[in-house]
C-alpha cells in the first residue's frame, strides 16, 4: 500500500506548500504521539525526543509537532539543533519511544523536512509511517487536561554527543599531527564536529560554523566541495571533511584537493576493517555504488551486495546479510557496529582510524580502488512507467550490456521523485560510456514518447 505523506526519508518539501506548513505538523505530531503512545509500555508515559538543524522554519515546525504532542499526551524532551544521528543516540540513550528529525538534510534553507527514529534508534517501518498517515485522517483531539504532556529542554545535548563521537575510537586513540579542515554547512554539526576532531588532538580549520538560518547548505557542505578544496590547499591541510546540513552524510578531500566520494570512503573503510581482522564477508552499497568498488572489493575476497538507493534499504540488506558496513556513494554511510543509523562524523572518525593505523595519506588509502567512469541521462517521461513492459528497452539494454561485459554495467530506474527515467552507463572507457549512455537514453526516449 502507498503511502500519501512518506518518502524513502520522510516527509519533505518546500516550506509553506503542502504538507510543509505549521498546521500539518501540528496535525503529525498529534498523529505520531497517538501511534507512539499505543506503542509504548502501558505503565509508564510515552516521551518523545525533537531535534533539528539550523534553518529559520526548524523554530515554527519545532513548536508546531510539540503541541501536537502534548495534545495527544505525549512528553517531549527538545535538543534545539543537532546532528541526525544525535537524534537516533538520544532516542535510545533516554528511552525514548520515538525520535523526530526536522531537517531536509543537504536541501537549501527554503525547504524543510521530518524524519523519524524508532526507540531502537533506527528508521521506523512501513507499518508504523502507514498508522501515522491512517491517524491523520482522523480529527484533532485533546487528551484530558490532566494526561496532557510536558516538555523539558536538553541543555547538554551537544555535550553528551561529542562524547559518544570521541568513545566510538580505541582509548588513546590521537590525531595529534594532522591538519584538517572541517566544513559544517552552516548545518547541524556546526557545534560539534569541531570540538570532536580537536579534543581528539587534531589542528582544526573550520568553515560552515556560522548558521544563520538561511545559509545552510549555500555554497557549502558535502553538496558544493569547491569551497572546502580551496581551503585545504591554502592552508596546506592534510585532508578536508565536509557534512551535509544535518549531519548523515559525510565526503572528504585529499592533501591536493581531490573528491573522496562515498564509495572510496567504504572502501577505505573496508580495507582497515580487512586488516584488522575485524571485517564481514562484505559491505553493501546500492544501485548506484561505482563498478571499481565491487571489484576492487572482490580482489581482496569480500563482497559487495546492491540495495536499492536509499538508506533505509542500505541498513535492511546490511541486517539480513548481518554485515555491519554499508554505505551510498552520496557519503551516507552506516557502522551498525557502532551506530544505528548514517552518522557522518562517526563515518569520518572510521577514516581517520585507517589513516593513522596504514600511517599513510588519504590519496594512498583510495588508490587501491580504481573508479569507473560513470554517466547518468535523465529521460522525461509522461508518468510513472513499468519498464519491464517495454521489450525494445530491454532488448537496448542487453546490447550495451553484451558491448561493456564484465567491466561495464547498465541501470535504468525510473525516478521517485520527478517523472524521468535515469539511464546510467558504467565502463572503463570514458568516451565509449558518454556514446552508450547517449544512445540507450535516445532509445529510452524513443520508446516512451
Amino acid at each position: 500500500m502507498s503511502k500519501r505523506y512518506f518518502g524513502t526519508d520522510g516527509i519533505r518539501g518546500l516550506v509553506g506548500d503542502s504538507p510543509i506548513t505549521p498546521d500539518f505538523m501540528l496535525k503529525l505530531g498529534w498523529a505520531s504521539g497517538r501511534v507512539f503512545s499505543r506503542e509504548s509500555a502501558e505503565d509508564g508515559r510515552c516521551l518523545v525526543i525533537i531535534g533539528k538543524d539550523t534553518r529559520v522554519s526548524g523554530y515554527m515546525f519545532e513548536s508546531a509537532l510539540e503541541a501536537g504532542l502534548v495534545a495527544a499526551g505525549v512528553d517531549v524532551k527538545l535538543l534545539g539543533p543537532m546532528p541526525t544521528p544525535a537524534v537516533a543516540l538520544m532516542t535510545r540513550t533516554q528511552n525514548a519511544e520515538a525520535g523526530i528529525v526536522i531537517s531536509a538534510s543537504h536541501n537549501p534553507f527554503y525547504d524543510n523536512g521530518i524524519k523519524f527514529f524508532g526507540a531502537n534508534g533506527s528508521k521506523l517501518p512501513d507499518e508504523i509511517e502507514h498508522a501515522i498517515e491512517a491517524e491523520l485522517e482522523l480529527e484533532l483531539t485533546t487528551v484530558q487536561s490532566r494526561h496532557i504532556g510536558k516538555v523539558l529542554r536538553v541543555v547538554d545535548a551537544a555535550g553528551r554527543y561529542i562524547e559518544f563521537c570521541k568513545s566510538t575510537v580505541p582509548e588513546g586513540f590521537s590525531l595529534r599531527g594532522l591538519r584538517i579542515a572541517v566544513d559544517c554547512a552552516h548545518g547541524a554539526t556546526y557545534h560539534i564536529a569541531p570540538s570532536v576532531l580537536s579534543e581528539l588532538g587534531a589542528e582544526v580549520i573550520s568553515m560552515g560554523v556560522q548558521p544563520d538560518g538561511f545559509n545552510i547548505n549555500e555554497g557549502v557542505g558535502s553538496t558544493d566541495m569547491s569551497a572546502l578544496s580551496q581551503l585545504v590547499t591554502e592552508n596546506d591541510a592534510h585532508l578536508g571533511i565536509a557534512y551535509d546540513g544535518d549531519g548523515d552524510r559525510v565526503l572528504l578531500v585529499d592533501a591536493a584537493g581531490e573528491l573522496v566520494d562515498g564509495d572510496e570512503l567504504v572502501y577505505i573503510i573496508a580495507m582497515h576493517r580487512l586488516a584488522a581482522g575485524t571485517s564481514d564477508a562484505g559491505v553493501v552499497g546500492t544501485q548506484m555504488s561505482n563498478l571499481g568498488l565491487e571489484l576492487a572489493l572482490r580482489d581482496v575476497g569480500l563482497q559487495l551486495a546492491r540495495a536499492q538507493v536509499g538508506d533505509r534499504y542500505v541498513k535492511a540488506l546490511m541486517e539480513t546479510n548481518d554485515w555491519s558496513l554499508g554505505g551510498e556513494s552520496s557519503g551516507h554511510i552506516i557502522c551498525s557496529d557502532v551506530t544505528t543509523t548514517g552518522d557522518g562524523i562517526v563515518a569520518s572518525l572510521q577514516v581517520l582510524m585507517a589513516l593513522k593505523a596504514a600511517g599513510a595519506d588519504l590519496a594512498t588509502l583510495r588508490s587501491g580502488m580504481k573508479k569507473f567512469p560513470q554517466v547518468m541521462i535523465n529521460v522525461t517521461v509522461g508518468g510513472k512507467v513499468d519498464l519491464a513492459d517495454y521489450p525494445k528497452i530491454a532488448t537496448a539494454v542487453a546490447a550495451v550490456e553484451q558491448q561493456l561485459g564484465e567491466r561495464g554495467r547498465v541501470l535504468l530506474r525510473p525516478s521517485g521523485t520527478e517523472p524521468k527515467v535515469r539511464v546510467m552507463v558504467e565502463g572503463e572507457n570514458a568516451e565509449e560510456v558518454q556514446s552508450l549512455c547517449a544512445e540507450l537514453a535516445q532509445e529510452v526516449e524513443k520508446v516512451l514518447a
